[in-house]
């Protein structure tokens, strides 16, 4: 990838993880036990709520620092998926599923070409390039 390219990554890897973390630090705070019932009330396990809960918050944070990019690109392309699908589908693209479409799209684009800059998982990356010359 080129710096330009990076540098957009970073952006949209900041951007992205701070919305998940809010989410699921919102979740977690409004009581969790609503969240697991408004997953009953669309047809899925009240279960979900709390790993979905819990990807948010640490993934958001994970995101942020650069740390399992595009680990959490996946569960959150995942889960926005899954929202699409059993809840914003039918709400229509305006008010509906418009964001959950924007912020699938960031989730997939950092599970697909990941991003190195000012992130934790680059500073594995140099270690293990750095054992592997020795």
């Amino acid at each position: 990838m080129t710096m330009f390219s990076e540098l957009g990554a970073l952006i949209v890897r900041i951007v992205l993880g701070v919305t998940f973390l809010l989410h699921g630090l919102q979740k977690f705070q409004s009581g969790i036990d609503k969240a697991a019932g408004f997953f009953q009330s669309v047809g899925l396990p009240g279960f979900l709520a709390y790993a979905v809960g819990g990807i948010e918050l640490i993934g958001g944070i994970c995101m942020i620092l650069g740390l399992g990019v595009r680990v959490f690109g996946a569960l959150f392309s995942i889960i926005m998926l899954g929202a699409i699908l059993t809840v914003k589908m039918s709400q229509g693209f305006i008010g509906g599923y418009e964001f959950d479409l924007a912020l699938f799209a960031m989730s997939l684009h950092l599970l697909i070409s990941g991003n190195r800059v000012l992130a934790v998982d680059s500073l594995f990356r140099r270690r293990s390039a750095e054992g592997a010359s020795a």
